[in-house]
């Protein structure tokens, strides 16, 4: 399977790369950082989205893994090597799966709001995948914090808790900046 049509594959490594970096810059501004990992950021996940809903889901789950490497290496929180995997190259993966907006906006390409619908859905996707693979993470290897309280609700709470707000600046940007964004996927 092709990732990128190989005359525009120059264009996606140079976006890519680009991307990767602006969410680097934007993960290292923190509004709310949580005692054990994971954070509300100035959007950092925006960038990887972004790659997803313009080249589709493959190239953006490829960016994602990239860009979950970095941050491993950069502001590592690691106990093993499978949790090494779910939150970091796994759950940034992930964000890739934004591309299903290609997907939906395809059912009825004319229609503007679908357009909105698709790109709302891609981000839900993709931040829920996140989700899925940090509460995972949690429930096997970070359950000692949870105390008396069940490691699947203290996991869920626990990563639902800033994932939400992340969720919600990304829905929020993403919408505020559509009209200039969907220029440049066309």
């Amino acid at each position: 399977m092709v990732l990128v049509k190989k005359k525009e594959r120059v264009k996606f490594l140079a976006e890519s790369g680009i991307m990767i970096a602006l969410a680097t810059i934007l993960s290292m501004i923190k509004v709310y950082e949580a005692p054990f990992g994971g954070s509300v950021t100035a959007g950092s996940m925006i960038p990887i989205i972004l790659i997803g809903i313009r080249w589709g889901t493959l190239p953006g789950v490829v960016a994602g893994v990239v860009y979950g490497i970095l941050q491993a290496v950069l502001d590592p929180y690691i106990v093993h090597p499978i949790q090494f995997l779910l939150d970091y190259p796994i759950a940034f993966g992930l964000l890739g799966l934004s591309g299903i907006y290609k997907s939906i906006k395809n059912i009825n390409p004319k229609n503007k709001s679908i357009e909105y619908i698709g790109a709302i859905m891609g981000i839900f996707v993709a931040i829920l995948g996140r989700f899925i693979c940090h509460v995972l993470a949690g429930v096997v290897f970070f359950s000692e914090n949870a105390g008396a309280i069940d490691s699947w609700l203290y996991s869920l709470g626990y990563n639902g808790g800033y994932l939400s707000l992340e969720l919600a600046i990304s829905i929020i940007i993403i919408v505020l900046l559509w009209k200039p964004i969907n220029r440049e996927i066309k």
